[in-house]
């Protein structure tokens, strides 16, 4: 049986391991279904899913130069309709806080700048402080050598 990439056909689980199962695609053609492609959700245990002689509809994903087959029932599975999620109800601010600042737009470029000017001064002043209080506060005074 020639086999198509991208081809869904139907064959019959011949074996399980803990990485995968064999299918059975007919006249003599086998591929393996790895344990990522078994299912949508994550699969711990294989045989939770399947079950050998079991008939499943597979997606040839490759087929190696070697002869290898590496097959996929989740992709042969038609996709799930997907639904829009609806928005959470809002149960409301507390306190009715404005979460938001307000907006400055009749700030202009200079007043920015000028606020900008005065926080970064007092970050400063504040980091000198604070750095002079952890060197004991002494300020260093010109060596007078006499």
């Amino acid at each position: 049986m020639q086999v198509e990439v991208g081809a869904v056909v139907e064959g019959k689980v011949t074996g399980i391991t803990k990485f995968g199962a064999f299918v059975d695609l007919g006249e003599g053609t086998t591929g393996m279904v790895h344990i990522s492609e078994v299912a949508a959700t994550y699969v711990k245990e294989i045989r939770d899913f399947l079950q050998e002689g079991q008939t499943v509809k597979v997606k040839v994903l490759t087929v190696g130069e070697d002869g290898k087959i590496s097959l996929s029932i989740k992709k042969a599975a038609p996709p799930a309709p997907r639904t829009p999620r609806q928005p959470a109800a809002s149960p409301g601010r507390p306190g009715e806080f404005e979460w938001k600042p307000a907006s400055r737009t009749a700030d202009s470029f200079e007043d920015m700048m000028s606020r900008f000017k005065q926080t970064s001064d007092e970050k400063i002043s504040d980091l000198k402080r604070s750095l002079d209080s952890k060197h004991g506060g002494f300020s260093k005074k010109p060596n007078r050598q006499g």
